[in-house]
């Protein structure tokens, strides 16, 4: 409860009951998966196999702040775009967002306890990771866990740090600056452009940026290159608001550009 009231400044009109946006038909395809995270609490999800018989990789999808969550890539199609291009698929909902319980700030903790939950559903299947802002942003993290299992990451419209981002809120940002006080251990951890340096098990990740968006603007994604020690690119589209590139007109070619990574990760 009391995570929960102070989360409430940043993720409140988020935190909401979850609406599942796929038919019964389309839900039929899908598994519910779930899994202990350190974090604190249980994280929820679903998983789809692809319909090829040899499926190329397992890609988990890490969704933005929004009342969607894990619906974001199901209502978007872009969780059937990668079903019907060989890949199997992992939604899930970080802690406190759709259908998970709400756990403490350690978000990287939730993206680790779904990676080691798919590496065990897929066997030997390469596991990948896209990430959009918040699911994005917190992956930086996640990847500098000794344990870390994915292979290969995109990572979109994601803030090099958490005050650069919400300073754009006064009410959640004051409070933010109350926490790093009480808090110095915890945000020293969590400092994304400081712990992407220490990046582990992982071969190449793909920077993905608007060059309209306000909030995560084309120099954090060069930021977030400079201090990454493995292979990396950045990719940008000209217009499309914060986190909604795949609704934006270039929604085709990203997909592609996607789907052109993970390809080139597995060959």
């Amino acid at each position: 409860m009391m995570y929960k009231i102070l989360k409430m400044p940043f993720f409140g009109r988020f935190m909401v009951k979850w609406r599942n946006p796929l038919s019964m038909e389309q839900r039929k395809k899908w598994s519910v998966i779930q899994v202990d995270s350190k974090s604190g609490v249980n994280i929820k999800g679903l998983f789809a196999q692809t319909g090829q018989n040899m499926p190329k990789a397992t890609i988990v999808l890490g969704h933005p702040m929004g009342k969607e969550a894990k619906g974001f890539f199901l209502k978007n199609g872009y969780a059937d775009f990668l079903l019907g291009n060989g890949f199997n698929v992992v939604v899930f909902d970080i802690n406190g967002f759709g259908e998970s319980d709400c756990g403490n700030f350690a978000y990287y903790e939730d993206i680790l306890a779904m990676g080691h939950k798919t590496k065990e559903l897929c066997n030997d299947l390469p596991i990948g990771y896209h990430g959009v802002s918040l699911g994005g942003q917190w992956a930086t993290i996640a990847f500098a866990d000794a344990s870390n299992p994915y292979e290969f990451a995109i990572i979109e419209s994601a803030a090099t740090t958490l005050d650069e981002f919400w300073i754009h809120y006064p009410l959640a940002y004051k409070i933010l600056r109350m926490l790093n006080l009480l808090m110095p251990k915890f945000r020293k951890k969590i400092n994304m452009l400081e712990r992407i340096k220490e990046a582990k098990n992982i071969k190449s990740i793909l920077y993905i940026y608007s060059e309209s968006d306000q909030w995560t603007p084309v120099s954090m994604g060069k930021r977030f290159m400079q201090n990454t020690p493995v292979n990396t690119a950045l990719w940008t589209v000209k217009r499309a608001d914060h986190a909604k590139i795949i609704r934006s007109e270039h929604s085709d070619i990203y997909k592609e550009k996607a789907l052109d990574f993970f390809h080139e990760n597995l060959n």
